[in-house]
């Protein structure tokens, strides 16, 4: 059965909020469609690199998480490119950034390795 799902941005506004809550900065770096838009998360290291999560559903419709550009963390550019090719080819795309030098995003959901 197909899990329901709140819209992309009252998703990204929650998380927004958790990670204030637990004195991480996030901020919407780029807004998409307010109810079905695909978001993406650019974690910052703050130095040390970044790692993208993009979506991916599970098979029985809930939400994932995979890491977009492998294990190893990359450079702020290079994850700003990578987001900019995906924005490309999905207009409605959100981005969402998480600074934090432990890499911590908060996020409940399975992250595919």
């Amino acid at each position: 059965m197909i899990q329901p799902r709140v819209t992309a941005e009252l998703w990204v506004k929650a998380h927004i909020r958790k990670c204030n809550v637990h004195a991480i900065p996030a901020m919407v770096v780029r807004r998409g469609d307010s109810t079905a838009g695909a978001i993406f998360i650019k974690v910052n290291h703050l130095g040390s690199g970044c790692m993208v999560l993009a979506p991916t559903n599970s098979l029985d419709g809930g939400r994932q998480w995979r890491r977009a550009i492998g294990e190893a963390l990359v450079p702020d550019a290079e994850a700003d490119a990578y987001i900019a090719r995906q924005l490309n080819m999905d207009p409605d795309l959100w981005v969402l950034e998480i600074e934090d030098r432990e890499g911590r995003h908060l996020m409940e959901d399975i992250i595919l390795e």
